[in-house]
């Protein structure tokens, strides 16, 4: 059902901006701009030249070089494609999306690249994820931000659906955008997932969510999620098979977590 509906929308875009092309140009033209887009964002990334006792990887990005601390024995201590692609989509909209000044919360934030990138565009930052990812996580951020960002962000403990209220009052916490990039994969805590968007997300919150499809069990939870936020892909890359989403909470009185 994803596919199809990722296929419909290009198809009609393209049929759109090429009207009496074979379907053969068509895609030809589409791999030529997926290629060409994915080899830009591809390009901002860059290795240490000496190898040290400190894995880390370099990062181009709102004109500045980031440097990254990694691990390799865990999903949340490496950089994911789509978060290069959510860095590139939040680089070059900066116009239409303008974060000076604004509260950005990204959940998942692994290693931080995202959250240091919305730092380096000027908002106030809330960068979160599991205790143990925390303390790599706060290096990352630290060492990227200081005396670079308009806004110090902040690093916090965020375990999925857990104390949400406790730690995230909905009377005193309001985001302007949440950001998630590859939070949805092999993972039992999808419907922990979902509550915890509905948790952070006011009528007003804009959801920018970066999802690489795998297997269907993952893939389902863009269908569930559908049930609370109205979703619209802004960007997709089929080489990559990551699509970027652009979500806004349903009616509220309308949508309910289904059971």
């Amino acid at each position: 059902m994803i596919k199809l509906f990722r296929e419909g929308l290009l198809t009609a875009f393209l049929l759109q901006h090429f009207h009496g092309c074979t379907s053969f140009k068509i895609l030809k033209y589409w791999e030529k701009e997926d290629e060409q887009i994915v080899a830009e964002i591809m390009r901002r990334r860059f290795f240490p030249a000496v190898i040290t006792h400190e894995t880390w990887e370099g990062f181009h990005f709102a004109g500045h070089e980031i440097r990254i601390t990694e691990a390799t024995d865990c999903y949340g201590a490496v950089v994911w494609p789509s978060a290069l692609v959510l860095c590139y989509f939040l680089e070059t909209n900066s116009k239409q999306y303008n974060l000076v000044d604004k509260n950005v919360i990204e959940i998942g934030a692994g290693t931080g690249l995202v959250s240091i990138v919305a730092s380096l565009l000027g908002a106030f930052v809330t960068a979160t994820d599991l205790p143990e990812l925390l303390g790599n996580l706060r290096h990352n951020v630290l060492r990227n931000t200081k005396l670079k960002s308009k806004h110090q962000p902040c690093v916090k403990e965020l375990s999925w659906g857990i104390d949400l209220e406790k730690n995230f009052p909905r009377s005193s916490c309001h985001f302007d955008y949440i950001m998630a990039a590859d939070v949805v994969y092999h993972h039992p805590f999808l419907d922990e997932l979902l509550l915890t968007f509905d948790h952070l997300c006011k009528n007003d919150t804009v959801i920018l969510w970066a999802m690489k499809f795998r297997l269907e069990k993952e893939n389902k939870f863009v269908d569930r999620f559908q049930t609370l936020f109205d979703l619209e892909m802004i960007s997709n890359f089929p080489s990559l098979n990551i699509t970027l989403y652009k979500a806004m909470r349903k009616d509220s009185m309308k949508a309910s977590l289904p059971n």
